[in-house]
C-alpha cells in the first residue's frame, strides 16, 4: 500500500495553541501522508504556525466547519482521507488503524468512537454529554442502526464516500449529516474506540452548546424527512388523524343516537383534519418512491464510477 495516497484533513479556526503539535503528531504516525490544514478565517496565526510545522495550508473564507469540509472534499484527491480536529483532543495512535481499514477496502467510513471510551470522563460540559447521547438515540432509532458516536470529528473516509457525499450543512452539524448519508447509502461503517482528551488550557471550544445543538436537531429532522419520507409524513398523518377522530367521533355518536348533527363546525373541522392526514400520507408515499429511485441511481453511479477507475 506504499503507492496509496493518504490525506490528513484538519479544519481549523483559531487553534494556534495546538495546531503545531497536531501536525507533528500525524506526520510522525503517517509519514507518507499529506497533511492539509484548512484555515477558516483564523485571527491568531494558526495558518503561519501550521506552515512552519510542515502542513499544506489552504483557506476557506466561508465561515463554518461544513463549508471547510466541502472545500476539502472537492479539492483533494486521495485513496484515504483522515479527518481530525486541530484541538489536540484525539489520539494519534489510532490513525494508522483507521486508515488501514479504508485502504484494505474493509470500510468506507471509520468512526473514531469517543463515547465508548473516555469522553464522559474528560468532557466537563454536561449538556454536551447529554446532546451526544440524545443524537445517538435519535439517529439509531430512526435509521435502525447501532452507531455509538454520531458527532465525532475523528473519521477516515474512502474516495467513493468523499466524492459522492453531497454536503449541505454549513457548521458543526456536518458530522451528523455524514453519518446519516453513510447509513442511508449502505456504505460500510466501522467504529474504532479512541481515547478522547479534553482541550489543553487556553484552548477554547468553538461549539455553542445550545445554538449548535439546535442546528444538529434541525439537521436530523431535515434528513429524516429527506431520507425516510414515508415514516416522517406517516407520523404527521397520524397526528392529524388522531385530532380528526378526537373531534369527529363524538359528533357521529350524537348523530347515531339522535339523528341530528347540531355541531356542524366541529364536523367540518374534523373533516379538514382528516383531509390533511390523507394528503400527508399521500405525500410520504410519493416521496418514498422518489427516494428509492434516487438510491437506485446512486448505486448505478457507484458501479459506473468503479468501472471507469478500473
Amino acid at each position: 500500500m506504499k503507492d496509496k495516497k493518504i490525506a490528513v484533513l484538519i479544519p481549523c479556526y483559531n487553534e494556534a495553541k495546538t495546531i503545531k503539535k497536531v501536525v507533528k503528531d500525524y506526520k510522525q504516525v503517517l509519514p507518507n501522508a499529506d497533511i492539509y490544514v484548512y484555515d477558516n478565517n483564523s485571527s491568531d496565526g494558526t495558518d503561519r504556525i501550521a506552515k512552519k510545522a510542515g502542513a499544506i495550508v489552504k483557506y476557506e473564507y466561508k465561515q463554518g466547519k461544513g463549508n471547510v469540509i466541502r472545500s476539502m472534499f472537492k479539492d483533494i484527491d486521495a485513496d484515504c482521507y483522515l479527518m481530525i480536529d486541530g484541538d489536540d483532543t484525539y489520539p494519534k495512535e489510532t490513525a494508522k488503524e483507521m486508515c488501514d481499514y479504508i485502504l484494505n477496502g474493509q470500510a468506507d467510513m471509520v468512526i473514531g468512537d469517543r463515547l465508548s471510551s473516555t469522553y464522559f470522563q474528560e468532557n466537563k460540559r454536561p449538556f454536551h454529554n447529554f446532546g451526544n447521547i440524545l443524537v445517538r438515540i435519535l439517529i439509531n432509532s430512526l435509521f435502525k442502526s447501532n452507531v455509538q458516536d454520531i458527532m465525532t470529528g475523528y473519521r477516515a473516509f474512502s474516495y467513493d464516500f468523499v466524492k459522492t457525499f453531497p454536503i449541505l450543512s454549513k457548521g458543526f452539524e456536518i458530522e451528523t449529516e455524514m453519518t446519516i448519508h453513510a447509513l442511508d447509502k449502505n456504505f460500510l461503517l466501522r467504529e474504532v474506540p479512541v481515547d478522547y482528551r479534553n482541550r489543553p488550557k487556553g484552548s477554547e471550544s468553538k461549539i455553542n452548546t445550545f445554538s449548535d445543538g439546535i442546528k444538529v436537531l434541525k439537521t436530523i429532522v431535515r434528513l429524516f424527512k429527506e431520507y425516510k419520507p414515508i415514516l416522517f409524513f406517516s407520523i404527521i398523518s397520524f397526528v392529524f388523524l388522531a385530532i380528526s377522530l378526537f373531534f369527529g367521533i363524538p359528533v357521529f355518536i350524537e348523530y347515531f343516537e339522535t339523528g341530528l348533527v347540531p355541531r356542524f363546525p366541529t364536523l367540518i373541522f374534523s373533516g379538514f383534519m382528516l383531509t390533511i392526514a390523507i394528503l400527508m400520507f399521500i405525500c410520504g408515499t410519493i416521496l418514498e418512491v422518489v427516494v428509492k429511485k434516487h438510491r437506485q441511481l446512486f448505486e448505478l453511479f457507484l458501479i459506473n464510477t468503479k468501472k471507469k477507475d478500473d
